[in-house]
């Protein structure tokens, strides 16, 4: 875990994302993971909708996972187009802790569907800082099965989208900070 005394401002500013390849054990333990969801919990969620959804894919069920990959790949593409089988195991498996982030908005709300949709990516962001804050490093990746309707399926949403797959482990070396842009080229006044 970060030190205590760690200001907010520093703990946003020094997080970074990590290679899920390169992550290694640990992950998350049951309470810091039930920490990182409950800070997630606590986005901006106009109209208390909580309008995404968390399915934890247990180490035990990585295999299950990857089988459901592939068979959503050949759903969509047909048993011509063949999925690369080590690349979609190696996406199932990498990190230690692995957390689908499902975008689940009640379009019958009055509250606009992209505000909801947004709060899933908040939910995804608020993760990654939460996971830092624990001492662990994350990356929040997408590809293919973020957007397969079959994926989606096989994770229980049938007609929802997934915000994001959430990665969460320790690194064996600090990751290296990337170009950042600088605040002239994106920030204007009104």
């Amino acid at each position: 875990m970060l030190n205590d005394r760690t200001s907010p401002a520093t703990l946003v500013a020094t997080r970074r994302s990590g290679k899920p390849r390169d992550m290694i054990a640990p992950g998350p333990d049951e309470a810091q993971l039930a920490r990182i969801l409950a800070a997630a919990m606590r986005v901006p969620d106009h109209g208390k909708l909580a309008p995404w959804r968390f399915v934890v894919i247990g180490e035990d069920r990585r295999d299950a996972f990857a089988a459901m990959l592939q068979q959503a790949w050949r759903s969509e593409h047909g048993a011509e187009d063949r999925p690369d089988v080590a690349a979609i195991d190696q996406f199932a498996k990498q990190a230690p802790t692995l957390v689908a982030v499902v975008s689940a908005p009640d379009a019958g709300a009055k509250i606009p569907v992209w505000e909801q949709e947004l709060s899933a990516g908040a939910a995804c962001t608020m993760m990654l800082v939460a996971a830092h804050a624990e001492g662990f490093v994350g990356s929040w990746l997408t590809g293919w099965a973020a957007y397969s309707p079959s994926v989606a399926a096989g994770l229980g949403y049938s007609g929802a989208k997934i915000a994001g797959f959430m990665f969460f482990g320790s690194l064996a070396e600090e990751p290296t900070e990337r170009p950042r842009p600088s605040d002239d080229s994106i920030v204007s006044r009104f």
